[in-house]
């Protein structure tokens, strides 16, 4: 018997869990960076209308947007895993 399987698409996901834990960023230009590479992952719609395109370099970037709110995804990740209630 087949499962079945749900596909859940939020938008803007990593900063909609950085905003959920910090309300002061809502309507602010937020971005959050790879943990590895330091590359756009997920950018608010406020970032989105300055310019700021998925998967861009960050280091190459910076100064030119200097208003932008960064974020890592590890910090969001480990945030919403102790926040969890069972």
């Amino acid at each position: 018997m087949l499962k079945p399987i749900a596909l859940i698409d939020c938008n803007n996901f990593y900063v909609s869990c950085e905003r959920r834990f910090q309300p002061d960023l809502r309507g602010k230009p937020v971005i959050v960076l790879s943990n590895n590479d330091g590359c756009v992952i997920a950018c608010s719609n406020e970032a989105k209308d300055l310019g700021i395109e998925m998967g861009a370099p960050w280091h190459l970037n910076k100064k030119k947007y200097e208003k932008i709110i960064s974020a890592y995804a590890q910090v969001i990740m480990h945030s919403m895993e102790t926040s969890v209630v069972e």
